[in-house]
């Protein structure tokens, strides 16, 4: 017997007084897709819950990885950190550990990122301030004096340099004890997304992708459970895309670092499982919801379609999260706690593997230590307090949720589509396909913005006047001299003949087809700075000039 509320016994529910009234106004996602008033089963007419959705942890994977997801565990915690020098950057780390943080995250400076030593002329006035300085193994003994690394698991955001940054990581792991097979972790690793979004590219495009094949083939014979690439969205996304975009772009990008793999004699289920993503989350809470699913779903059609993967570990979307950099506002920018957990909320119901929140204070400054602090708060209170974690894909079935995936679905694979008829990422990047996709939805969302289309509370709407300005992070710019000086007494204590030597092999093996990250190995292994290395590769394979 069903239950009719008081007062409307009697009557017909499906009069058109009851109906639910349409409001004239349009309400849409950031990826142009509609929002309709109301969602009903209609909305799903024909959609078929074995074949779209399936269980959690099974094919297609739309509502998770595992089938218990965060029941038995949490995802990672995984902060990102890392200013000055390796010392501070070591300290950090600890405190978050303290706090409760689960995996390490680290950011490199510009310098570090980009192939130069801090003694480096374009180095100056750059050292240390967005991330860690790393010039030698010496930093990074430091940046990792007393943490268990066969406990912890490392992600490093680092691309043009990851293999040099993986490999020093890898030698002061040995020198602690702990074997290069026992260490995890992520570097990010994904150049195509640079010259998509970020710009901090040093090598051209085919070049970079040997180096990264090199990598995947390394790992999987001698650090078999790092992930050797993280094929990034989120600079896609912060440099102006739909979320539409951004998962197209990025798996687009994953299909050409697969193709490449397995042109240089790769077996797919011998790296892909090692593959791993990392995705942005904004404010549309269903959207991005929506959009962490239908990635799941995509990547495991194409890994068994398109390239006949056996393995299903070779077919899982595995990512990482981190909340909308580009969503954080300068005005009233404790607003951006609240934005940092509605995100948060989102990157779970979607199945995130590891998380990281922004603090509040980063429209202004790199993180202190108090603001790190609550944003790693955010994410406890939400794995322990709000029950979000206690079943997987909480919103599956949803008609809305459901929607939603499969438009934005739809969207990308259209994307996708049209890269695959130019020829794949590579050549698509080259033409300046996405950039031009990207420049052209950024303009959109601006002028959004500066129409009073779109509401950005505490900007366009709700402003305050004379808003306090929290207590900011500080980089002292006595720092740079420091790093300079330890850098030139390194330099000064090594054999330089025998350094000498095992450069001229690594640019020997980088005019022919020998894996470069054997010869970069033994070059750090005697002193080799991540500049010098740099600057081998540099001389071999040349530099990255857009639009040359």
């Amino acid at each position: 017997m069903s239950f009719i509320p008081q007062g409307l016994a009697g009557r017909d529910l499906r009069a058109p007084e009851y109906a639910v009234r349409v409001v004239d106004d349009v309400k849409r996602t950031d990826s142009g897709i509609e929002i309709k008033a109301v969602y009903t089963a209609e909305d799903l007419a024909g959609w078929d819950p074995a074949t779209q959705l399936g269980l959690p942890g099974q094919p297609p994977y739309t509502r998770g990885v595992y089938p218990t997801m965060y029941r038995g565990k949490l995802w990672t915690m995984r902060q990102y950190a890392g200013f000055g020098t390796a010392e501070a950057t070591n300290e950090r780390f600890k405190f978050l550990l303290n706090a409760g943080q689960t995996g390490l995250s680290c950011a490199f400076d510009l310098p570090t990122q980009m192939g130069y030593d801090s003694d480096h002329p374009r180095s100056e006035g750059e050292v240390g301030k967005v991330g860690v300085a790393i010039d030698s193994l010496a930093d990074m003994r430091l940046l990792l004096k007393d943490l268990p690394l066969d406990k912890v698991t490392t992600s490093m955001t680092i691309n043009s340099t990851a293999a040099v940054l993986l490999l020093m990581y890898e030698l002061v792991a040995e020198e602690q004890g702990v074997p290069a097979s026992a260490i995890t972790g992520t570097i990010q690793n994904d150049l195509l997304k640079e010259y998509i979004a970020r710009g901090t590219y040093v090598y051209p495009p085919r070049p970079s992708m040997r180096v990264i094949t090199d990598i995947f083939e390394y790992c999987s014979k001698h650090v078999p459970k790092w992930n050797t690439i993280s094929i990034s969205g989120y600079h896609i996304r912060e440099a102006g895309s739909t979320a539409a975009q951004e998962i197209a772009f990025t798996i687009a990008n994953g299909i050409a670092y697969v193709e490449a793999a397995i042109a240089a004699g790769l077996g797919v289920d011998d790296f892909a499982p090692r593959l791993s993503f990392f995705w942005n989350a904004h404010n549309h809470f269903f959207e991005e919801i929506a959009k962490f699913r239908a990635s799941r779903r995509i990547w495991y059609r194409l890994m068994t379609e398109r390239f006949g993967a056996k393995k299903e570990s070779s077919k899982l979307l595995r990512f990482h999260t981190q909340t909308g950099g580009s969503t954080l506002t300068a005005q009233q920018p404790e607003n951006n706690i609240v934005r940092v957990a509605v995100q948060s909320m989102a990157a779970v119901m979607g199945g995130t593997q590891s998380l990281h929140t922004n603090g509040f204070d980063e429209a202004l400054a790199l993180p202190t230590q108090r603001s790190a602090q609550i944003a790693l708060r955010t994410q406890q209170i939400i794995g322990y307090e709000s029950g979000i974690a206690d079943t997987p894909d909480p919103l599956a079935g949803s008609y809305l949720v459901e929607s939603l995936t499969d438009e934005i679905e739809r969207l990308a694979w259209e994307y996708i589509h049209k890269i695959d008829e130019m020829g794949g990422a590579v050549a698509a990047i080259e033409a300046g396909y996405q950039q031009d996709e990207i420049e052209t939805a950024a303009y959109e969302y601006a002028k959004s913005i500066d129409n009073d289309e779109r509401v950005i509370v505490g900007v366009n709407k709700f402003t305050a006047s004379g808003d306090s300005e929290p207590d900011l992070q500080a980089i002292d710019p006595q720092l740079e001299k420091g790093q300079v000086a330890r850098l030139t007494a390194y330099k000064a204590d090594r054999d330089h003949a025998a350094l000498a030597a095992r450069l001229e092999d690594l640019k020997t093996a980088a005019r022919g087809t020998e894996n470069v990250m054997y010869p970069m190995k033994e070059a750090l292994r005697v002193g080799a700075t991540l500049g010098e290395v740099s600057d081998a590769l540099r001389e071999v394979f040349g530099v990255y000039r857009p639009g040359q």
